[in-house]
């Protein structure tokens, strides 16, 4: 039997370690939408589609259907975004770091970038001392 649209959203948002609150926080929406859906009461509608698949970082067309559209279209542009975007998809701590860096500032991005750069030469065992 073929699963449902909300059967893929279920696997893909575990598969993230999300809960319906984050996914509805992050998309936009209410959290209402996922208990309605769940009891059969709705599907949601295209454009809640698109913000939850988005936020998931699948196509409407997986949500949906579970594959892609056909010719291969693929949801991003370059293959360089694809990997990064996945990894985002399969880190949580990775997805909360880049989340934070979304709003800092330019200095703080800086900083970190700074600390980061020297835990990493750290671990090489190349000091700067």
């Amino acid at each position: 039997m073929a699963k449902s649209a909300y059967e893929r959203y279920c696997e893909i948002r575990d598969k993230c370690e999300l809960k319906d609150s984050d996914v509805a926080k992050g998309a936009g929406i209410t959290k209402s939408t996922f208990s309605d859906w769940k009891a059969g009461r709705y599907t949601p509608k295209q454009d809640k589609m698109q913000k939850i698949s988005d936020y998931l970082g699948v196509s409407v067309e997986y949500l949906m259907t579970g594959e892609e559209k056909e010719g291969g279209e693929k949801y991003y542009l370059n293959e360089e975004t694809a990997e990064m975007a996945q990894a985002l998809f399969e880190n949580k701590d990775l997805r909360v770091l880049f989340d934070a860096a979304k709003d800092a500032s330019p200095e703080d991005l800086k900083t970190t970038y700074d600390m980061l750069m020297a835990l990493k030469r750290k671990e090489r065992g190349e000091n700067d001392f």
